[in-house]
């Protein structure tokens, strides 16, 4: 891929990405603000605080960082102090939507394995204080991003542009403070998400037997199970969301490793060669395209959720027709 393909692709995918994510994460917002689609309030809180997340990844990351950089490459947003203040915001806000997705994959492995925690674990109490507690960290641990960059080039006493620090290389603190940081926002999340789904598919298992056994009647026929057929939206919901999760991230995954392990310089792509930057890009790529996607999983998994979603578009629809009338 040449570099004016590169730039196509960027120019062309990052702008599409936007023009889909905001929309539809802005109405996913307001449908769970509703209350009205047949989930526990619990569930809603982690699913809405998921959507804010997303949402505010679409504005900072992809519009004032990827097309900004893209089509206004001099800016207010290349003076460094500004610069620096969209990197450390950068990572906050996708640090707290990777571990947002963890807290709600936990709180459902709660809720499906532990009947006897559920009651005091899985309420909109300890929700809200999970993700309360979940953004405050990630916001502490992004701020020292904000001094990993100096100036690139100063012009008329004003600094410009961001380049990592050759400090942030050598300094045994600041390398120590990468690898755990880069190894809590992408190995320690998946290999989570990983385990609590096998966990939870393996209870599943386990008490389906069980229950068919007990509702099985005496011809050997099984009945209808209100019980499992509750809990089945809340399960497919979970599976659907970690599963895009861990899918869009894996290329995410696999590039930093690799990067790691070669000891590539993973912040500078200009270190990379042709397959080492399409590998880097296409994770990063990837990773953000799982901010706009959740919406598609709502509406495909949630049958009130797709009723809520038509009666919004109808309405504006309906409000333009009697004007015209």
């Amino acid at each position: 891929m040449h570099g004016s393909a590169k730039g196509l692709v960027f120019a062309i995918y990052y702008p599409v990405l936007a023009a889909i994510g905001i929309p539809a994460d802005s109405r996913m917002i307001v449908i769970l603000s509703r209350g009205r689609c047949g989930l526990s309030s619990c569930i809603i809180y982690y699913l809405m605080s998921m959507a804010v997340t997303d949402l505010l990844v679409m504005i900072t990351v992809v519009i004032l960082n990827r097309i900004a950089g893209i089509y206004f490459p001099v800016s207010f947003l290349s003076i460094t102090p500004v610069c620096n203040l969209r990197n450390a915001l950068n990572f906050a806000i996708l640090d707290s939507s990777v571990w947002l997705t963890v807290a709600f994959t936990f709180d459902r492995c709660i809720a499906i394995c532990c009947q006897k925690l559920k009651v005091k674990y899985c309420t909109e109490k300890t929700a809200a204080w999970i993700i309360g507690t979940v953004c405050t960290l990630s916001c502490l641990k992004n701020t020292f991003r904000y001094f990993i960059m100096e100036p690139l080039h100063i012009i008329d006493n004003i600094p410009w542009f961001c380049i990592i620090k050759l400090a942030f290389y050598k300094s045994p603190a600041w390398v120590a403070y990468d690898w755990i940081y880069s190894l809590l926002t992408s190995c320690v999340p998946f290999l989570l998400i990983l385990l609590l789904n096998a966990l939870t598919v393996r209870h599943i298992l386990v008490a389906s037997r069980a229950r068919r056994r007990l509702t099985a009647n005496s011809n050997g026929e099984n009945r209808s199970d209100p019980e499992m057929e509750k809990r089945r939206k809340s399960i497919v919901l979970l599976f659907c969301i970690s599963g895009s999760f861990i899918l869009l991230y894996l290329v995410f995954l696999i590039s930093f490793l690799y990067v790691r392990i070669a000891k590539f310089s993973y912040f500078s792509g200009s270190n990379f060669n042709e397959s080492n930057f399409i590998l880097d890009q296409s994770g990063y790529m990837l990773m953000l395209l799982s901010s706009c996607i959740n919406p598609l999983i709502y509406a495909g998994t949630q049958r009130k959720f797709r009723e809520e979603l038509k009666n919004g578009v109808k309405y504006p629809l309906s409000v333009i027709v009697k004007l015209f009338k």
